[in-house]
């Protein structure tokens, strides 16, 4: 599993031979410079404008200062990669025209302005004292320990040495002693500091992150994700489709030829006339599969495109219909699957409900939406609530970010809209 934050890695077992570490380290000493140079800012921001006040120029000095959160509040959302590799958006809205005072107006009227503005302070007074003192307490301790022989070796002429200020170390047994303490209290220390850097590090992204970003970030990969089922769906079908094609449906003729030969050569009586009975649910059999076939995934479709299986739905429907579907190159599978099968379904309705003496479907593509309409001239009054059909066929556009309309008046005439964001297959262009 890849760690993506320190508090996740704090749970590895192998965290202390990571990075990880360090980078809570560098984390929460890196906060002192920001934090400085913010401080200094502030206090000769305000100090300016205190003196200037009289005069009104320190209003727009102010104000100046008002939006000193920003950069500061973009230079922690980097920072914040040290210990947190999520995205950290920002959560400013795009300005509402152009020019600087539409865009000082439109961070001023924000939320996210004042409360960039209140981590500030907060950052100039207390985070990074409190983020150095951690990181020198947690670190200086066991290292002053740790180094405890090197400096009787070098400072102490090998007799003595003071440790950490606090004790007197007067033999090598006692040097020894406290750099072992040191070593082992640098352990528990790498934990200190992740446990700690993971707390600032999520008080940094709930208050200077946008929660929107990372739901925009979910919802992206649900819809990745939506779209990799869909595809694997298709796939699945095809295969199947191509399994009972090349398989089943051979063996049925091969039976069904076998049938057809034994019965011509059986002289008549009751065993002639099983082998024709035989033979004929042979034969609807097999005119089953091919239908079960056909509306698996039909081959005009996989080899002409939608355009030509719309024309060949509309040649077995109960009702005459008029086709005019333009579509001069080929659309993803999923796409013309979904599409055709909306279409199916439509005719099939119009041709069980609807009394309709004439039926017409038309289609388009433009501006990267497929738009298909299936109309009628029955009574109308179809109802999408009542219908688990048209709920499927709903269902099954959604996937696609497509929609589905019905307008079905009593009386008629009924409209079924479709569409279906796509692009075209260029490799399909001669």
């Amino acid at each position: 599993m890849r760690l993506l934050t320190v508090r996740q890695a704090l749970a590895h077992p192998r965290f202390l031979l990571t990075a990880w570490p360090w980078r809570a380290a560098g984390y929460l000493l890196s906060s002192a410079p920001v934090g400085l140079a913010v401080l200094m800012v502030l206090l000769v921001g305000v100090a300016l404008g205190g003196v200037l006040a009289v005069v009104l120029v320190g209003l727009p000095l102010l104000a100046l200062l008002a939006l000193l959160g920003l950069p500061v509040a973009a230079v922690e959302r980097r920072r914040l990669r040290l210990v947190d590799g999520r995205p950290a958006r920002s959560p400013h809205r795009a300005p509402d025209g152009p020019g600087p005072a539409v865009w000082a107006r439109t961070r001023f009227r924000e939320p996210a302005t004042w409360r960039e503005l209140g981590f500030t302070l907060v950052l100039a007074t207390v985070l990074w004292p409190l983020d150095l003192l951690v990181a020198a307490v947690v670190l200086g301790v066991p290292l002053g320990l740790l180094g405890t022989p090197l400096v009787m070796a070098t400072v102490g002429g090998g007799e003595e040495v003071r440790v950490l200020k606090l004790w007197l170390a007067t033999s090598w047994p006692q040097a020894s002693a406290a750099a072992l303490v040191g070593l082992l209290m640098l352990a528990v220390s790498g934990y200190v500091l992740g446990a700690v850097a993971a707390g600032r590090a999520e008080l940094t992204r709930a208050l200077l992150a946008s929660a929107d970003g990372e739901r925009q970030e979910r919802v992206a990969e649900l819809v990745r994700s939506r779209v990799r089922l869909v595809d694997a769906f298709e796939a699945e079908r095809r295969r199947i489709e191509r399994d009972l094609h090349d398989g089943a449906q051979q063996r049925l003729v091969a039976l069904s030829m076998t049938l057809g030969l034994a019965r011509l050569d059986a002289p008549p009586g009751p065993l002639a006339d099983q082998l024709a009975k035989a033979h004929d649910e042979a034969g609807k059999a097999l005119a089953e599969l091919r239908d079960l076939i056909q509306g698996i995934h039909p081959q005009v479709l996989a080899d002409h495109g939608l355009g030509a299986a719309v024309a060949d739905a509309a040649d077995r429907s109960a009702v005459p219909v008029d086709v005019s579907v333009d579509l001069p190159g080929r659309l993803p599978e999923a796409v013309e699957a979904a599409a055709y099968f909306v279409v199916c379904e439509a005719l099939a309705n119009i041709g069980k409900h609807s009394g309709a003496g004439r039926a017409e479907v038309t289609g388009r593509h433009e501006s990267g939406l497929l738009a298909l309409e299936v109309r009628d001239d029955g009574r109308g009054g179809a109802d999408a609530e009542r219908g688990s059909g048209l709920t499927g066929l709903a269902d099954r556009v959604s996937v696609l970010d497509g929609t589905i309309s019905l307008s079905s008046p009593p009386g008629g005439p009924t409209l079924l809209r479709v569409e279906i964001p796509c692009e075209w297959r260029t490799e399909h262009f001669a």
